[in-house]
C-alpha cells in the first residue's frame, strides 16, 4: 500500500512538471512569435512613404493644347478622367452616403476598425454578403501612398497600409481625409473622383446629385469595371439598391426617401465620348505636336507621362484663320480631281519659324499618316533650287548661258529628258529655271558639284539623307512638306535658316513656365545670295514661260518660287513664299501611282496664298545688291581665260556666232528658241502693245543672242 501510494505520488508530480514545462514551452514560442511579429512588422513599417508632399494626393492631371491664340481647345490628354472638388462641392448624399456604405465607424475609429473586422470576418465566414474590412482612411492610402503595392495581396501590404492610416488620421481631420478620398477613388469608366463621375454618367455637377444618383455612384467603387454603369447596368442597380439600404438603416435618408429612389431606373444621360485621341480640332497639326513632345530625347524635356498625367498647359503657334483657309483650299482642290488623290500644305512664318498651317491629307482618321511631316515624296524640279544656290555661291551669274537641248545623254548611255521632251537650246539660268529644263539642271549640278548641293540642302532644312548623284537635282529623293517649306522659308527670311517652331510655351501644373520658343535662327545664306535666287525664282511666276506663269496672288503681291513634278506624274509641287509667308503643297496617290501629265500643284498653292493675303498690304522683296559673280554670260574677261573652271563652264554651253543667228523678230517665243536652238539666248519681258509673248527686238549681247518679248499691254 505505502509502495503503491509513492508510485502515484510520483506519477501525479511527474504531469504536473509536464504541464510546466508544456507552459514554458508556449509561453517561449508565444513570445519569441511575439517577437518576430514585432520585428517583422517594425521591419514592413521602415522607410514608409511620406505624407508631408501634397502631390501625393494629386493624380493624373489632364494636359491641355490651345492654338496660338490662347483660347481656341485642340486637344486634351489624360490617362484617367479627374476634377477635383471641395466638399462644399460634392452633395450630402454622396459624403453620408459614402461613410454608411463603405465606413459606418469611420467617424469613430483612429483609422483602422477592430470592430468593423470583427464584423466583416464574421459576415464572411458566417456566409452572408461578402464586407469589407478597411476603412476609408486604409482605402484611400491603398490607393494614393500605396498605389505601387495596392496588389499585393500580402500581411506586409496590409500592415504598411494600416500604418500608414493611422499616421494619416494624425494629420489630417475627418472632413479632410473623406474629402481626399472622394476625390482619388475609381469610380470606372476611366473616372476618378466624384466630379469626373458625375459628370462622366449624368452630366451633372457632384453637389447636384440627387438621392439615387448619388447611391449609384457610391456603390461603384467595390468593383469599378464590374459595376460600370454604362456596361452593367442591372449590376450597377442591385448594387445602388443595397447603397440606398444602407443609407435608410444610417438614417442618411427617410423612408419615403428610400422609396422613392428605390422605384427610380438609373436615369444615365451619360457625357459624349473623348474625341479620337484627345484631340478637338486640326488633327495634323496637333498629332504632329504631340508626336514630338513624346520624341524621345525632345528639345521640351516632355515624357508620356508628363503629357497625360502632369498637368501641362501648351500653346502652339497654329493660326486658326490661315488653318481654316488652307483647309478651304485643299477642299476646293478634292473637288476638282480624282477621288483617289491626296493633298498636303504647311504654312510658315519667315519672321519666326512659326508653322501657321498645316494639311497632311484627305482624312486624318483613315490612319493618322500625315504626308506633311511623315515619309516624305520626291520633290521633283522644286529641289532645283538648292543647285541654283549653289550655282550663286560658285560665283555664276543667273545670266549665264546653260545648254538646256534635249536629249542629254547620260554616262550609262541613257537619255535625260526636259519635260514634254522639249528643245529649250541654249539659255540663261534664270530662264532655264522658269522653263524647269532638267538638261540644264543636270549640267548645271555637275559643275557645281553634287555634295555642295547637298550640303546646301541640309543647311536650310532637308533631314532626308541625299545620295550624292547629280540626278538628285531632278528631285528623285523623298522630302517632306514641311522640309521643303523650311527651306524656302530660308529665302523668305533673306538666307536666315529658322527651324520649323510648333510649340511657344508649356506651363505646368503649377502655373510655372517650364518651356519657351528658342530662337534657333542661323544665316545660311548671304542676303545677297538669297536675295539673287529670290530674282530668278520670281521668273517662274512672272515670265511668261515661267511653269508657274499666272497662278500668284490675287492682291498682286509679287512671290518667288518653284514647282516640281515627279517621275510619271506621281508627284506635283509648288513651294513658294513672299516677304511675310511661306507655302509648300503636294498633290499625289499616296500609293505612288501614275496621276494626270495635266494635273498641277499650282491652282491649290495659289488659292490658299490668295486666300491668306486677302486684304493684306503688298510687301516688296527688299533691294538687295547682286553678288560679286565670277562667271559671266557675255564676253570674256582675262580671268575668264586664266581660270579653268570658267573655261570648263563656257565649253559646256558653247553656242554658235550670234553673229550668224537668223532674225526671230515678229516670230513667237516659242518659235524663236526653237529656230535658235544652236545659239546662246537670253531674253527680257516688257511690257508692250505688241501681243503677249512676241519678239519684237533681236541683238547681240556678248556671246549670246538677246531678245525682247513683249509681255503684252
Amino acid at each position: 500500500m505505502k509502495a503503491r501510494r509513492k508510485f502515484r505520488h510520483a506519477k501525479t508530480h511527474a504531469v504536473g512538471w509536464s504541464l510546466v514545462v508544456a507552459s514554458a514551452i508556449v509561453v517561449t514560442l508565444a513570445t519569441g512569435a511575439c517577437i518576430g511579429v514585432w520585428n517583422a512588422v517594425g521591419a514592413w513599417t521602415q522607410n514608409l512613404p511620406s505624407l508631408n508632399n501634397t502631390d501625393t494626393f494629386n493624380f493624373a492631371q489632364q494636359s491641355y493644347m490651345y492654338a496660338a491664340d490662347g483660347t481656341t481647345l485642340l486637344a486634351e490628354f489624360q490617362l484617367e478622367k479627374r476634377d477635383p472638388v471641395e466638399k462644399s462641392e460634392i452633395s450630402p448624399y454622396v459624403l453620408k452616403g459614402t461613410v454608411a456604405t463603405e465606413d459606418l465607424r469611420f467617424y469613430e475609429h483612429s483609422g483602422i476598425d477592430p470592430w468593423g473586422i470583427a464584423r466583416a470576418l464574421y459576415s464572411n465566414l458566417a456566409g452572408q454578403q461578402l464586407e469589407g474590412a478597411s476603412t476609408i482612411t486604409q482605402q484611400l492610402v491603398r490607393n494614393t501612398v500605396l498605389s505601387e503595392e495596392a496588389t499585393d495581396i500580402t500581411i506586409e501590404r496590409k500592415v504598411r497600409e494600416a500604418a500608414l492610416a493611422l499616421e494619416m488620421e494624425k494629420k489630417y481631420s475627418k472632413d479632410e481625409i473623406l474629402n481626399l478620398y472622394l476625390n482619388v477613388i475609381n469610380y470606372g469608366d476611366g473616372c476618378y473622383g466624384i466630379e469626373a463621375a458625375a459628370q462622366n454618367y449624368f452630366q451633372t455637377p457632384a453637389a447636384d446629385l440627387s438621392i439615387a444618383q448619388a447611391a449609384t455612384l457610391v456603390g461603384i467603387p467595390q468593383s469599378p469595371n464590374q459595376l460600370n454603369p454604362k456596361e452593367h447596368p442591372d449590376a450597377c442597380l442591385a448594387r445602388r439598391n443595397v447603397v440606398l439600404a444602407r443609407m435608410l438603416k444610417a438614417d442618411v435618408i427617410t423612408e419615403s426617401e428610400y422609396k422613392s429612389a428605390l422605384n427610380q431606373d438609373l436615369g444615365l444621360n451619360p457625357k459624349a465620348a473623348a474625341p479620337f485621341q484627345g484631340i478637338y480640332a486640326y488633327p495634323y497639326f496637333t498629332s504632329y505636336v504631340r508626336s514630338q513632345l513624346l520624341e524621345e530625347g525632345n528639345q521640351y524635356d516632355c515624357s508620356y507621362a508628363d503629357l497625360f498625367e502632369g498637368g501641362l498647359t501648351i500653346y502652339t503657334t497654329l493660326d486658326t484663320s490661315l488653318q481654316d483657309k488652307a483647309d478651304q483650299a485643299c477642299a476646293q482642290q478634292y473637288a476638282s480631281m480624282s477621288g483617289d488623290l491626296d493633298a498636303s500644305l504647311v504654312a510658315m512664318s519667315p519672321k519666326d519659324g512659326h508653322v501657321l498651317a498645316m494639311v497632311g491629307g484627305k482624312d486624318y482618321y483613315t490612319d493618322q499618316w500625315n504626308i506633311a511631316t511623315q515619309g516624305g515624296r520626291p520633290a521633283g524640279s522644286a529641289f532645283k533650287m538648292f543647285t541654283l544656290i549653289g550655282a550663286l555661291q560658285a560665283g555664276i551669274s543667273p545670266s549665264t548661258v546653260i545648254d538646256c537641248t534635249d536629249p542629254y545623254t547620260l554616262p550609262n548611255g541613257d537619255k535625260l529628258h526636259n519635260f514634254d521632251s522639249i528643245n529649250y537650246g541654249r539659255r540663261s539660268i534664270s530662264s532655264a529655271t522658269a522653263v524647269s529644263s532638267n538638261t540644264g539642271y543636270y549640267r548645271l549640278i555637275e559643275k557645281v558639284g553634287t555634295d555642295k548641293v547637298i550640303d546646301i540642302a541640309h543647311s536650310m532644312g532637308v533631314k532626308q539623307k541625299l545620295p550624292s548623284y547629280p540626278i538628285i537635282t531632278l528631285g528623285t529623293e523623298n522630302v517632306t512638306p514641311l522640309e521643303m517649306a523650311t527651306a524656302y522659308n530660308t529665302l523668305a527670311a533673306q538666307g536666315i535658316k529658322r527651324d520649323p517652331v510648333i510649340i511657344t510655351k508649356i506651363v505646368n501644373s503649377e502655373g510655372k513656365v517650364i518651356y519657351e520658343e528658342k530662337n534657333k535662327s542661323e544665316r545660311v545664306l548671304t542676303e545677297e545670295i538669297a536675295g539673287a535666287a529670290t530674282k530668278v525664282l520670281r521668273g517662274v511666276f512672272e515670265t511668261r514661260e515661267g511653269t508657274a506663269y499666272g497662278y500668284a496672288p490675287s492682291n498682286g503681291q509679287k512671290v518667288a518660287g518653284k514647282t516640281g513634278t515627279g517621275t510619271e506624274f506621281r508627284d506635283h509641287w509648288l513651294v513658294g513664299y513672299c516677304p511675310t509667308l511661306t507655302c509648300s503643297v503636294w498633290i499625289g496617290n499616296r500609293d505612288y501611282s501614275t496621276t494626270s501629265p495635266s494635273l498641277t500643284a499650282s491652282p491649290l498653292w495659289k488659292s490658299f496664298m490668295s486666300k491668306a493675303l486677302e486684304g493684306q498690304p503688298v510687301v516688296p522683296f527688299p533691294t538687295v545688291a547682286d553678288p560679286s559673280y565670277a562667271k559671266s554670260s557675255g564676253s570674256e574677261t582675262d580671268s575668264d581665260k586664266d581660270s579653268e573652271d570658267d573655261k570648263d563652264i563656257d565649253e559646256s554651253v558653247q553656242g554658235a556666232d550670234p553673229a550668224s543667228a537668223p532674225s526671230v523678230v515678229g516670230m513667237n517665243l516659242s518659235d524663236a528658241l526653237s529656230s535658235l536652238s544652236s545659239y546662246w539666248i537670253v531674253y527680257i519681258e516688257v511690257k508692250s502693245s505688241e501681243p503677249a509673248g512676241k519678239v519684237i527686238s533681236q541683238s547681240i549681247e556678248g556671246k549670246a543672242v538677246s531678245l525682247v518679248v513683249s509681255a503684252g499691254p
